[in-house]
């Protein structure tokens, strides 16, 4: 396993253009597939997790091609497969693929195997199977019930009413929201339990309206998706992703002259754009603007906070939590534990590597900082935003060795080189 060892680093200060969201990146991928029409979709994400996607639907024989700084994707105006053919897909540790695919092979023929790596056999699926064969789907189970592999035989998706248990994960809800408009009939879904991560089906909504998708929305306890399918929205320009965001605007509120982030803002459409009035409860000086936000230093404070609307960038605020006076407690993430790695048990292991007391509690974190950091070499568990969120500490006068940096081409592949261009003589 290879390492980067960031040496102590002043301050970050600059400008940053933020690749495309992921979330956005795959949505938009798949819905220019199945909508009638061509669609051209512009700033899409570069990384693994978006070829991913790339790779099953041209699999799946849809036409697809870089043009200048778009990707023209030929929508097939349907189901994607409309054949007997046979298929084993391969998505890695790609949930935003995984899932709505699992969802959107259930409406045509055929017979498919969805599968991932060895974390992606140990996240949960369950829930979303099971509402999906309420609608007279046919998923099974290759290995273990409740966990991919899946196998998917198409005969189309008759519609109707299922429920859905929206506390785990919201990428279960956004996958069955994307193919209902394909189903025979309308489809209702009614949400079980406390969903979680609201601001993530607010961007399926988006999307799907602006595919000419129709969705009633009553209060996120319940769904109503017309059978109209979609249509191409011609260009569609993917935010910035916020998520990304998070490590350029935190690195901003410790040391320098500020952080501008541009490509998303006031106006995103995403739930982690909310990361910026965190980071304004903890003292730093915000300034949002409709497509870029700035960060400066301030007094730093611990702060007590439900973040289960924000459960990504949550990760970012543990790391910041090192350079606030006083305690700070992050609570409601139950969801970190069946996110790429075990994000609770990870992120106390780590913090406490560079000198934190850390309280790790099924769904909180409370954490002190110490007085000063101790280097440390962070492992990072194949977790993208470990490694990313963990270059921070190198804001703290220590050396950070992160282990594994590689991972971040889950979603950022160029983030290390983005990250220290910004670092001050």
């Amino acid at each position: 396993m290879n390492a980067l060892t960031l040496q102590p680093i002043k301050s970050l200060s600059g400008e940053v253009r933020l690749p495309g969201s992921k979330s956005i990146s795959n949505r938009a991928l798949l819905l220019a597939a199945l909508a009638k029409g061509d669609s051209r979709i512009l700033n899409l994400l570069d990384s693994e997790d978006t070829r991913l996607m790339r790779r099953a639907l041209e699999a799946l024989g849809v036409s697809m091609a870089q043009q200048d700084d778009a990707w023209l994707v030929k929508g097939v105006g349907g189901p994607l497969v409309n054949d007997d053919r046979k298929a084993e897909l391969n998505l890695g540790l790609a949930g935003t693929a995984l899932r709505p695919l699992t969802a959107a092979l259930t409406l045509g023929r055929g017979e498919f195997v969805l599968d991932g790596n060895r974390r992606m056999r140990e996240r949960p699926i369950g829930h979303l199977v099971d509402a999906l064969n309420r609608l007279d789907a046919d998923i099974g189970y290759v290995g273990e019930a409740g966990y991919p592999p899946v196998r998917v035989r198409g005969r189309s998706l008759a519609g109707g009413a299922t429920s859905i248990d929206g506390s785990l994960s919201s990428q279960f809800l956004t996958a069955l929201l994307l193919a209902a408009p394909l189903a025979r009939e309308p489809v209702q879904v009614d949400v079980v339990g406390t969903l979680v991560s609201k601001p993530y089906i607010d961007v399926t909504l988006d999307l799907m309206a602006r595919f000419g998708a129709s969705v009633g929305n009553e209060n996120y306890r319940r769904f109503i998706v017309a059978n109209g399918g979609y249509r191409s929205c011609g260009d569609y320009l993917v935010e910035g992703d916020a998520s990304s965001a998070s490590y350029f605007l935190a690195a901003g509120a410790i040391a320098g002259q500020g952080v501008r982030v541009h490509g998303m803002g006031r106006d995103s459409i995403q739930g982690d754009v909310a990361f910026a009035d965190v980071l304004a409860s903890m003292g730093a000086r915000v300034e949002r603007r409709a497509t870029s936000i700035s960060v400066r230093p301030g007094r730093l404070i611990g702060i007590a906070a439900d973040l289960n609307q924000i459960p990504d960038a949550a990760m970012t605020i543990a790391v910041l939590a090192l350079f606030a006076k006083g305690r700070t407690r992050i609570a409601n993430v139950a969801n970190w534990r069946i996110k790429e790695t075990d994000r609770l048990a990870a992120m106390a292991r780590e913090l406490r590597k560079l000198g934190a007391k850390v309280e790790e509690g099924s769904d909180y974190l409370i954490i002190d900082p110490p007085a000063r950091l101790q280097a440390a070499a962070i492992d990072t568990y194949g977790d993208h935003r470990m490694a990313m969120c963990f270059s921070l500490a190198a804001l703290g006068g220590v050396p950070v060795t992160i282990k594994d940096p590689d991972c971040v081409a889950k979603t950022f592949p160029d983030y290390f080189e983005k990250f220290l261009a910004l670092a001050d003589d």
